[in-house]
Formats: structure tokens, C-alpha cells, sequence
């Protein structure tokens, strides 16, 4: 479910870069949540909340740049909008990232480093069940980054085989799965109701 919502109804935004969007849009739809792809600036316009999605880091920021997002978009989110990230969105999201692609930046949201790849290749991917401050997700782990310091006003939320896999700080969330590969709408549905609290 795509495209312009109806008078009164709350929307959120998918960042429809790369990466897995359909399947973050469904789970809006599945909690209630009018979802809509996020390519421009203006697309920004009426947000109630946002997701960014997993995929590849560098190309996402590449693309953010190409499209005149990185500003608007850390703007919208410093600003407080209610913002899921997952994978790859943890790592735009953070502050300082181990070992970037050349030239790669971040939004610097989060005081947070991360370390690209943490979990190992493609190939080393996993699914398990992960217990948040949410309640339990089923997750999948590909290629997946972790978080090697959390800074102030940061608080870890999910940790797996001893590492920290999700934070939290105000409006924003960041986890190093995708929950949307499993159909786990859990985390949505804590976007949908942080939006439904602003």
C-alpha cells in the first residue's frame, strides 16, 4: 500500500534507495501504517515517521548524496521524527563507522561506532530469535554490522552471541538485523506506536 494516504492518517516513509523496501512496506501495511517510498527531498514532506532499510552501506550514502537527501533527512530526523533503521541504516545512522568504503559517510545521528560486516560474509548469515527491551524478533543476520561503542543518551537494546545488535535514543531506533526478511513486525509496530504518541 503506496502512494498519497488519506486525511488524517498517519504515514511512514521508506527510504527507497536500495535495499529491502517492499518488504518494510508490507510490514507497515500489516501494523496499520499507511507506508510510503521515500526518493526526494520532498518525499520527506508529511512524514510521521521513517525506516531506513538495510542493503550497502556505501552505496545508500552514495545514492543519499546523488539525490540530495543526506541533509533533509538528518534534518528530519534530528528534528525528532520517529525512525527505524536496520542494518545498513544502523550504519548510516552512526556517528563513526570502523572501517568505511572510500569516501563513505554517515548521518552521525547516533553517538555510536560501528564495524561494518561484523558478523562475516554473506555466506556465515543466520537467523535467530533476538531478545529486545521490545520483546523477542526474529532476526536475520547477513553480512551484519555491530556497535563497538555507544555513546551518552544511547541505550543497547538487543545484544547476540555477546555483541550489541540494537540501540535506542529518543525517537530513534537502530538494529544490526533485518526483521523484515523473517516478516517479524514487532519493531514496526513500536515505530507505528511512537508515531501515534508525537
Amino acid at each position: 500500500m503506496t502512494g498519497a494516504g488519506t486525511a488524517g492518517e498517519r504515514r511512514i516513509g521508506v527510504l527507497a534507495l536500495q535495499g529491502g523496501v517492499r518488504e518494510h512496506l508490507d510490514l507497515l501495511e500489516s501494523v496499520g501504517v499507511h507506508g510510503v517510498r521515500v526518493r526526494t527531498p520532498q518525499d520527506l514532506a508529511g512524514l510521521d515517521g521513517i525506516v531506513l532499510p538495510g542493503g550497502e552501506s556505501s552505496t545508500i550514502d552514495r545514492l543519499l548524496r546523488i539525490f540530495d537527501l543526506t541533509d533533509p533527512l538528518r534534518e528530519a530526523i534530528r528534528a525528532g521524527l520517529p525512525t527505524l533503521a536496520t542494518c545498513a541504516g544502523l550504519i548510516t545512522l552512526a556517528e563513526q563507522i570502523i572501517d568505511p568504503a572510500p569516501g563513505q559517510q554517515s548521518l552521525g545521528i547516533l553517538d555510536i561506532t560501528v564495524q561494518r560486516n561484523a558478523f562475516g560474509a554473506q555466506v556465515k548469515s543466520e537467523e535467530a530469535t533476538v531478545d529486545t527491551t521490545d520483546g523477542p524478533v526474529r532476526a536475520a543476520f547477513i553480512r551484519a554490522p555491530i556497535v563497538t561503542r555507544v555513546g551518552s543518551g544511547v541505550e543497547v537494546i538487543a545484544e547476540h552471541r555477546g555483541r550489541v545488535v540494537g540501540v535506542r535514543a529518543g525517537a530513534v531506533t537502530a538494529v544490526a538485523f533485518h526483521p523484515e526478511l523473517t516478516g517479524d513486525a514487532l519493531l514496526h509496530a513500536s515505530l507505528a506506536r511512537s508515531v501515534e504518541r508525537a
